[in-house]
């Protein structure tokens, strides 16, 4: 199936579709936070980021928030290009299953 073609590997697996929908729709967005939303623990979810990061569709920055250290993330522009590319091709799955 050509829709099948447009995924992005990065993207199958459903916690960094997750980081990287809620980042397209919030902007930014701490460790702290995902841990919450996701209900992930803390070595799967760093795994998962460290993936999208490697992958450069992150980027990180650590700040101090009352003295203790936060780690935010953000897609960057390829990130979401990539992002947008997964979803038109998920679409065109879906359209190509419903006939």
């Amino acid at each position: 199936m050509k829709a099948l073609d447009g995924l992005d590997p990065v993207f199958e697996h459903r916690a960094r579709l997750a980081i990287a929908v809620l980042l397209a729709r919030h902007g930014e967005i701490s460790f702290a936070r995902f841990k919450q939303q996701l209900e992930l623990t803390d070595g799967n979810l760093g795994a998962q980021l460290r993936k999208l990061e490697d992958a450069g569709c992150i980027a990180l920055r650590r700040d101090f928030v009352e003295r203790k250290p936060v780690t935010w993330y953000t897609l960057t522009s390829a990130g979401r290009k990539a992002l947008d590319r997964h979803l038109q091709a998920l679409q065109a799955v879906i359209a190509t299953a419903a006939g």
